[in-house]
């Protein structure tokens, strides 16, 4: 399963998702007595295996399942150069067979069991998990610790499932339009960076993917020491500890690889459009987005202020966007904006829009941009940001009642450059923000001469440009994690989920 930069797991910013906001951490050195955090009446522990290898438990007993992931700090921007897809396509080997256990043994022991399992990668990582009863989270870490550094890698193995892969960018990419503009748009929008490159790869470098691609990349990355366990539901440290030690305890730690310093993007210097017509879509659409800081390479902040941002123009029938052009004006038939805030490295900001009726897209472009300079110019009430942080705090809250939430911000945040201390700190942090940090975040980073824009349209519509008055270009994509869809329509679709 593919999810690419502002798509899965994070919805809006770093830890929208979960509601651990509420923890109190007490920070713990490495191998040494767990850092715990009080949540309601749970407690989350932090600890390190003797191999490098973190851990944390998240305990929540209202019912007897448990979550059990284990986050590999590899994704699709730490691909060798002309190698994109080989970080998706381990993702698929890791499914094959082992030294201790043939192909399939695995789902087929979950299934028997009543559990469910899947995995996913992204930019910044690569995840597996499943999802089972406590008296099966023993078997979990044993074939998952297992198949850490025993796989099976022939030939006869790699081939298959290189055309696998193949398949899924044909069919999941190359057969929505949506799909093509997205991976053009992050690929003109992120200029050095490898956030653009699709994470499912290219296709003429995804056919050139052979065993010893997959041996060196195996050997390199699938680690006790580059990964991160989470285990969430009906556990306890104590009992999560002793299993870890006695699996992934046992496996020998891996290389120590060099800090993850990738190729920063040059200085934003021009407004660049990417069109692409297409007989397939009905309605033309728009999104037009900005090289912004994540959390994790962000001024104090700047992160939660673009959050924010984020909430009060698109993020809900409340949003600016959504009363301007939706209920008001009449102008759209969905309009909001998304922060991808839990990335490695900078990342982006996007707002987007479909018209309703006969509105061109320029008319409507063109007020979206009226709303974002009333913000860096006029700013925002503190009635709307006292709004959006309320909401904010709210989802989280309610999120603790999805463990697998919970496991999921822990694993994201950990493999891109956060702590479980931030995640403590992260409420207070929002509710510091003011209205003149909101106002500063959109003047400094939404500037219309560095923008990208996308121009998804109809052949109709393209044929009457004097209606749209579109400016041509090339076409362009784009890779995407979960962002914020406002509530009438999704945003504009980013690469689909993949198995």
């Amino acid at each position: 399963m593919i999810f690419e930069a502002g798509w899965a797991i994070r919805r809006g910013g770093r830890f929208v998702a979960a509601s651990l906001m509420l923890l109190t951490v007490t920070a713990a050195p490495a191998l040494m007595a767990p850092a715990q955090a009080a949540q309601g009446d749970q407690e989350v522990s932090d600890f390190f295996l003797g191999n490098g290898m973190e851990v944390v438990v998240i305990p929540d007993h209202r019912a007897p399942i448990v979550t059990h992931m284990v986050w590999y700090k590899i994704g699709s921007a730490d691909e060798p150069p002309g190698k994109s897809g080989i970080a998706h396509f381990f993702e698929h080997l890791m499914f094959k067979g082992t030294t201790n256990h043939r192909a399939g043994e695995f789902g087929t022991r979950i299934a028997e069991i009543g559990g469910s399992e899947n995995a996913f990668t992204s930019y910044d990582y690569t995840a597996f998990f499943q999802t089972v009863t406590p008296d099966a989270l023993e078997t979990m870490m044993s074939f998952e610790s297992d198949r850490m550094r025993n796989l099976i890698l022939t030939d006869a193995v790699i081939g298959p499932e290189r055309d696998v892969i193949l398949e899924e960018r044909r069919s999941r990419i190359e057969g929505s339009p949506d799909a093509l503009l997205s991976e053009e748009v992050q690929a003109t929008l992120f200029q050095n960076h490898p956030y653009r490159i699709p994470v499912i790869g290219w296709m003429h470098e995804m056919e050139k993917l052979n065993r010893p691609d997959a041996v060196d990349f195996y050997n390199r990355y699938y680690a006790p020491n580059n990964a991160v366990l989470v285990v969430a539901g009906d556990v306890d440290a104590a009992t999560v500890r002793a299993m870890a030690e006695k699996t992934y305890g046992r496996v020998a730690r891996g290389p120590d690889l060099p800090p993850r310093i990738r190729p920063t993007e040059p200085e934003q210097n021009t407004k660049r459009t990417v069109t692409l017509t297409d007989a397939r879509v009905s309605v033309p659409s728009f999104s037009k987005g900005w090289v912004v800081p994540s959390y994790n390479r962000a001024q104090p902040g700047e992160a939660e202020a673009l959050d924010l941002l984020s909430e009060i123009l698109g993020g809900g029938t409340q949003s600016r966007l959504y009363q301007a052009l939706v209920v008001k004006a009449r102008i759209a038939s969905g309009a909001g904006a998304y922060f991808d805030g839990t990335a490695l490295d900078d990342t982006s900001f996007t707002v987007y829009g479909s018209p309703l009726g006969e509105t061109g897209l320029e008319k409507l472009e063109a007020a979206v941009d009226a709303e974002i300079v009333s913000v860096a110019t006029k700013g925002v009430t503190d009635a709307e940001l006292e709004k959006a942080k309320n909401r904010y705090v709210r989802s989280m809250i309610f999120a603790r009642d999805n463990q697998s939430s919970m496991a999921n911000m822990y694993g994201s945040t950990l493999t891109t450059g956060g702590t479980v201390q931030e995640i403590q700190q992260w409420p207070d942090k929002i509710r510091a923000v003011t209205a003149d940090q909101v106002r500063a975040v959109a003047a400094k980073y939404l500037k219309p001469e560095i923008s990208v824009t996308g121009y998804l349209l109809p052949v109709s519509a393209a044929a009457k440009p004097d209606e749209t008055q579109v400016p041509p270009a090339d076409v362009g994509a784009t890779d995407g994690e979960t962002g914020k869809p406002g509530p009438a329509e999704a945003a504009p679709a980013k690469t689909p989920p993949a198995n």
